[in-house]
């Protein structure tokens, strides 16, 4: 499939959370939905982000919005992750240790890891370091290690409201930027 763009209708797709199976794409818009997708729970910045989307999560809430977070993670290890730090999120994440949302969206890894980090590397280390001051640390590898993130917001008809596809780990949007956006 090709990248999603603004105006598309969202595919549907079956997938498990952490806490649920059997949901379908379309069967869970409600108001708008954001689509966070990551790489995995045991990435640092990756852990930071679902950190701070649980922090703000009310300010979602009260715009009529909903978020799902995409991990190449299984649910074993997103399980443990969020056990480990005594960790209740109010939003789910969507487990796809397979890669199969990630390739029907087609959001692609970088071609290296210096792609990955980009021409950003200081914005990286200075999200890592935020990362590592509110304790958290690299876990277990998972999936694709060079995987890039995306970010789909979708209507509750399916229609793609905002989509990027980012150059590279830390080329994603805010909480406040996405909170502008609702």
């Amino acid at each position: 499939m090709a990248k999603l763009n603004t105006g598309d209708k969202l595919p549907s797709f079956t997938f498990e959370t952490h806490l649920r199976d059997g949901l379908d794409s379309l069967s869970v818009l409600r108001g708008k939905t954001v689509f966070w997708v990551l790489r995995y729970i045991g990435c640092t910045v990756c852990r930071f982000d679902v950190h701070l989307i649980a922090q703000r999560y009310d300010e979602f809430t009260a715009k009529g919005a909903q978020v799902f977070v995409v991990m190449q993670s299984d649910r074993d290890h997103v399980q443990k992750d969020l056990a480990a730090t005594d960790t209740v999120l109010p939003f789910e994440i969507i487990c796809d240790p397979d890669q199969k949302i990630y390739d029907l969206l087609s959001i692609e890894p970088a071609e290296s890891m210096e792609a990955l980090a980009g021409g950003n590397r200081d914005a990286l280390m200075e999200k890592g370091a935020k990362a590592r001051e509110c304790g958290f640390s690299h876990g277990d590898y998972e999936g694709n290690e060079q995987q890039l993130p995306a970010m789909f917001i979708v209507a509750e008809d399916g229609t793609v409201e905002y989509a990027h596809y980012a150059e590279n780990i830390v080329d994603m949007p805010t909480v406040d930027g996405v909170l502008g956006m609702l």
